[in-house]
């Protein structure tokens, strides 16, 4: 199942929590702030977080990440284009907040990777890499579940921003085109910034 949690830091922003309702084990994607209100939801329902994802490297969407790492002791994952994002301010755009925000722990995921529950292996996600608003941008699918995590790749108004360190127009599209409209008409996509979206009203959308 997938929960969606608003949390407030500097933008709103729209974390998921991906969840085995028959383990209650699940992988919490994008915290992006307000770690003290994430963790309450977990432990209120009695969820186990085997892993954090990140889709990009923008501290928006990790900015609970280091201290939900500590208490929940799950591994953060990020794609390795993005890795430095992590650790530098300026590209992850925390600098400009007035605070800046790093998390020197991670570890590193491919393009094509399956992510599997310990708890369930019949339960997972995979992995695409979809550049353009950052290069390591990713997309978590889950093809039982009709869902695919997009970050900020693209919105239910359409493609996602390239305006920042590392974004590049003609790649975000070509992510779209062939990554993402090219999954099932009805997988539920979800963005970081607005509400969820079918592929198949996508597509009408944008082309």
């Amino acid at each position: 199942m997938v929960r969606e949690l608003q949390v407030q830091g500097v933008f709103l922003e729209n974390t998921y929590f991906f969840i085995d309702e028959h383990t209650k084990s699940g992988f919490l994607i994008d915290p992006g702030a307000q770690a003290g209100i994430i963790y309450e939801v977990i432990m209120r329902n009695g969820w186990h977080i085997e892993k954090i994802l990140l889709t990009h490297g923008h501290f928006d969407h990790f900015g609970a990440a280091e201290l939900l790492r500590e208490k929940l002791v799950a591994p953060i994952y990020i794609y390795p284009s993005d890795s430095r994002y992590l650790t530098d301010p300026y590209l992850n755009l925390s600098a400009n907040s007035g605070d800046p925000i790093v998390v020197p722990h991670y570890e590193e995921l491919h393009d094509g990777e399956i992510i599997r529950l310990k708890a369930n292996s019949e339960f997972y996600l995979k992995v695409i890499h979809t550049p353009g608003h950052t290069p390591g941008s990713v997309t978590y699918y889950s093809k039982a579940e009709d869902a695919a995590f997009v970050g900020d790749l693209l919105y239910q108004h359409g493609p996602g921003l390239t305006n920042f360190p590392g974004g590049d127009r003609y790649t975000l599209e070509q992510s779209i085109i062939h990554k993402i409209l090219t999954l099932p008409p009805q997988t539920v996509l979800y963005s970081g910034h607005s509400s969820p979206i079918t592929v198949e009203k996508e597509t009408r959308l944008l082309l």
